[in-house]
């Protein structure tokens, strides 16, 4: 499906029925289907055939479907899915105040679900595995107790880590900078930057040894060095000219270039967010309900616009792909000037290859 609603307006009958079309179950929760011609409603996927459009009217949820006089469907049981937002909220509290490792049976014990089913409706609702989930939640404390100022190994214990090893293991790739500088703004950490002009405006881009950790227009210097405030900045030199090329080359070449190595960390909701952007093909967009609906959280359309605006890294992070339903180009941090010119030159290069870009992994 392509631009499914505004950001800020629910889903109108045209989409739901598309939706329904489609069975696209990342929408189960958002409204059910009623079929007025043999008295039933249904979830967005249910499985069974598609009634004439002139029999469906849609609801916000069960009680509004059994208030009209409709029972639910036997197959997908439509009415199981506060059960199942009431189970991923119980596991999502007992995840995020658990001292201990917490095992999938009793997550799912917990539930009433079998394991495999409940790992399955997690995953699907959060977009992240149980374990996944877990891993990010001690990740993130101990971010915040080094940012804090705690001592490495009080905050890696801390968190829940049963020993440093495991944090090392758990961060490579995701908190980048090495683990102490997140006490005190990147203390210990060097990073080179360079502004270099672009065919869309002056470009900052800088990096740590790991990858690219801003990419920004017309900032310079001294706005890099407000967010990384104890860090040693370098103005080029070492390898970073050869990265730099390869991020002029995605900015100017949408689509011929290859997966820069990035340096950021988010939220978990937020690094789902963003694998998602990395996901869109140069040349296409995606609306604000539709990435929300990716990373298995169709309701959180307004998290998923802020997690877009959160993004450090511009361009490398595609987050000007994003649209509003209507078509119109909603919001950018950098104007919108320079977003409609993104896109331009993604659909110029797109229709001149004759189809699109590779799609990568998120992090390096």
């Amino acid at each position: 499906m392509n631009r499914m609603m505004p950001i800020d307006v629910p889903l109108d009958d045209d989409t739901r029925w598309r939706v329904a079309l489609a069975k696209d179950r990342r929408f189960d929760g958002a409204f059910v289907t009623g079929v007025l011609s043999t008295g039933i409603y249904c979830r967005p996927s249910c499985p069974a055939r598609a009634p004439k459009r002139e029999n469906v009217r849609f609801f916000a949820g069960p009680e509004d479907a059994e208030a009209a006089g409709l029972r639910p469907c036997l197959r997908c049981r439509p009415d199981a899915v506060a059960r199942d937002e009431a189970a991923v909220a119980q596991a999502l509290a007992m995840l995020r105040d658990a001292e201990e490792p917490v095992s999938l049976y009793a997550l799912a014990t917990a539930s009433g679900y079998s394991p495999a089913h409940f790992h399955k409706l997690f995953k699907r609702a959060v977009g992240l595995t149980p374990a996944a989930y877990a891993r990010a939640i001690r990740l993130e404390r101990a971010a915040d107790a080094l940012s804090a100022g705690e001592r490495v190994t009080d905050a890696i214990y801390d968190a829940g880590y049963s020993a440093p090893s495991r944090f090392y293991e758990g961060s490579v790739g995701r908190l980048g900078m090495a683990p102490s500088a997140w006490r005190d703004g990147g203390r210990g950490v060097t990073i080179r930057w360079a502004v270099v002009p672009t065919s869309l405006a002056r470009m900052l881009v800088a990096a740590t040894d790991k990858g690219v950790c801003r990419l920004s227009f017309n900032e310079d210097a001294e706005a890099l060095a407000a967010r990384f405030p104890n860090a040693e900045l370098i103005e080029g030199g070492g390898e970073f000219a050869a990265l730099l090329e390869q991020v002029i080359a995605a900015v100017e070449a949408p689509g011929e270039s290859p997966q820069v190595p990035l340096d950021v960390k988010g939220t978990a909701f937020q690094e789902a967010v963003w694998r998602e952007l990395r996901r869109i093909a140069p040349g296409e967009t995606r609306s604000y309900a539709e990435i929300a609906a990716a990373v298995g959280k169709p309701q959180a359309v307004r998290a998923a616009g802020s997690a877009n605006g959160a993004n450090n890294v511009a361009v490398l992070i595609p987050c000007h792909r994003v649209i509003r339903s209507d078509g119109s180009l909603g919001g950018y941090a950098y104007g919108l000037d320079i977003k409609r010119a993104l896109l331009e030159k993604e659909r110029a290069a797109r229709e001149g290859q004759g189809h699109g870009a590779s799609r990568g992994s998120m992090l390096a």
